[in-house]
């Protein structure tokens, strides 16, 4: 799709997200692709069993549409936004070990299928071929950049981890997680386009704190979806989060807010990862508003996102993150 395809009174949609990044989402995949190549054959199948799964790729869309809309003209763009999808997959392939988890993407985990040591360092290779991949776009800046934000994931992974089974974790404490675990990359994202754009620090700011709400806001709606959406929908076991005793917002809320019950239901649950109670603890988290509490949460930083961005010239790229933000809190997986 040309720039001149969308009008600036154009209602944007899905169809003109995939419109307009086709061409450029192709490179991407073709690196991916031709980057995943391995000589040892279970590193080949585990990491394409992932990557090539029908993921969103959001994140490496946002590295083009972040670069298009600083009027970036090169070939790194695809190359870095591979780099994003091999660190965001890295992640997945660990906490799905951490996790226990057996479904991601409506399918299998890799852990499930080849266990879980082929998972963990077939996720070290990732991280690892990722490295090699940024030091080839030769920007000091932008290997800066993604060795702070995978450290930043790292240590938000160990966050989490202590954060297992405390039913005393606070929303403070959540948000420090969902900033580690998820923001940060999102925020590195939309920060690299800024870089390849080269515009002035007011505008990489902006870019940067954009995306940095529009993580949040999506990790906000992934929590929330747990306790609303169908396993067929999310791709995953609803009750997951229940299960691993993860004290996620709509949790922390109801027993912020619930009655007595409520509060020792959730408590018990999250201490002994207790699924089974999944249901009377649906209906406290319905009850007691911290659903509507996460998702209103979510729609606030998905407008912070928006209002980040007020100062970037009017593109069709811009108007497509305006719509990321707003698909980030719409979707229903």
């Amino acid at each position: 799709m040309s720039e001149a395809a969308l009008t600036p009174g154009h209602s944007f949609a899905l169809d003109d997200l995939k419109n307009l990044t086709d061409s450029e989402m192709l490179r991407v995949n073709q690196v991916i692709t031709d980057n995943l190549a391995s000589e040892v054959v279970l590193i080949n199948q585990l990491s394409q069993h992932i990557i090539l799964s029908g993921g969103k790729r959001l994140r490496p869309m946002l590295v083009i549409l972040a670069a298009k809309t600083c009027r970036y003209q090169g070939e790194e763009d695809a190359l870095l936004a591979a780099v994003i999808e091999f660190i965001h997959t890295a992640t997945l392939l660990h906490d799905d070990v951490v996790d226990d988890s057996d479904m991601r993407r409506g399918k299998e985990t890799a852990s499930a299928i080849w266990g879980n040591e082929a998972a963990v360092l077939v996720g070290d290779y990732l991280y690892s071929r990722a490295f090699q991949m940024m030091v080839r776009a030769q920007s000091m800046p932008i290997m800066d950049l993604l060795a702070n934000t995978t450290n930043t994931i790292a240590q938000g992974e160990v966050l989490q981890l202590l954060n297992i089974r405390d039913p005393n974790t606070d929303e403070a404490r959540y948000h420090e997680v969902i900033y580690a675990k998820t923001a940060c990359l999102f925020e590195a994202a939309a920060r690299i386009g800024a870089l390849l754009g080269a515009v002035p620090a007011e505008q990489e700011l902006a870019l940067q704190t954009y995306g940095k709400h529009l993580g949040v806001a999506f990790q906000l709606i992934d929590d929330a979806l747990d306790y609303s959406a169908q396993s067929d929908e999310l791709g995953k076991n609803v009750g997951d989060d229940l299960a691993e005793g993860k004290p996620t917002l709509p949790l922390i809320r109801a027993m912020e807010v619930g009655n007595t019950d409520q509060k020792k239901l959730i408590r018990d649950a999250i201490e002994n990862g207790r699924a089974d109670s999944f249901n009377e603890i649906h209906l406290a988290i319905q009850q007691s508003g911290a659903l509507q509490y996460t998702i209103d949460k979510a729609q606030s930083e998905a407008e912070l996102a928006k209002q980040q961005i007020a100062c970037l010239e009017e593109s069709p790229y811009k108007q497509a993150l305006i719509f990321l933000a707003e698909y980030a809190v719409e979707r229903r997986y």
